[in-house]
């Protein structure tokens, strides 16, 4: 009994390809597996990041308004560099990217019912004129909403007139005001009370965080609507 052996080499031939065939599909299936197991384990990861990331408040304040009161965060200039920032209900009214800011006081003005903005201005403390800035402080309408924040310096130029307009708006620090100093502002018109959302940090040459300003003051908080 004897076997042509002209047949054994393709038998061989046959043999090697199935054998490799078998052993790559082997690992390729492993790989599909270690492959899907890490996009499982990916999406898991992702789900359970997105579950888990902080809720955004309106402005980026740190907690949630009660009803009937508008969210509101601020900030000082830095220096003579960095421009102030006001946002109200979500909505950026000054800052240095609307280039809408400037060397003072910088003012914005919000509906009190509505929460609507109403005005944005600046009024140049170091080497302008108060008397436009005392103007534009007595034509501010009963409810409205006032916003101020410095920028380099808010002071210099400031008489006591402006100051005892300023704080019939609710301002205990504008009294005391000086160069240079920092300070956020947020109060009203026709308010009855010392406003309790107020910062301020005095230009001091020992305790000043740039060369010759102190550092930023940020302030966020919410503000009442105000009722009929």
């Amino acid at each position: 009994w004897e076997f042509p052996f002209g047949q054994q080499p393709l038998v061989v031939v046959v043999a090697i390809f199935l054998l490799t065939f078998y052993v790559i599909s082997q690992v390729f299936e492993i790989k599909m597996d270690a492959n899907l197991g890490h996009i499982f384990a990916r999406s898991a990861l992702d789900a359970a990041a997105r579950s888990t990331k902080p809720p955004r408040y309106k402005c980026g304040i740190s907690k949630a308004c009660p009803e009937k009161h508008f969210a509101f965060k601020m900030a000082s200039g830095a220096a003579n560099v960095v421009g102030p920032k006001i946002c109200v209900e979500d909505n950026v009214l000054m800052s240095g990217v609307k280039n809408n800011v400037g060397r003072g006081i910088n003012v914005a003005l919000v509906n009190g019912k509505t929460g609507e903005p109403l005005d944005t201005k600046f009024f140049d403390m170091w080497g302008g004129d108060v008397a436009p800035f005392i103007e534009f402080l007595k034509s501010i309408q009963d409810g409205t909403i006032v916003l101020m924040g410095t920028y380099d310096d808010g002071a210099t130029k400031l008489n006591e007139e402006a100051r005892k307009l300023i704080a019939e708006l609710g301002s205990t620090s504008i009294t005391n005001l000086g160069f240079r100093d920092n300070w956020v502002f947020c109060g009203g018109k026709g308010i009855k009370t010392k406003s309790p959302f107020e910062q301020h940090i005095k230009n001091n040459k020992d305790t000043n965080k740039y060369e010759g300003w102190p550092e930023v003051v940020e302030m966020e908080g919410c503000i009442p609507q105000k009722q009929d």
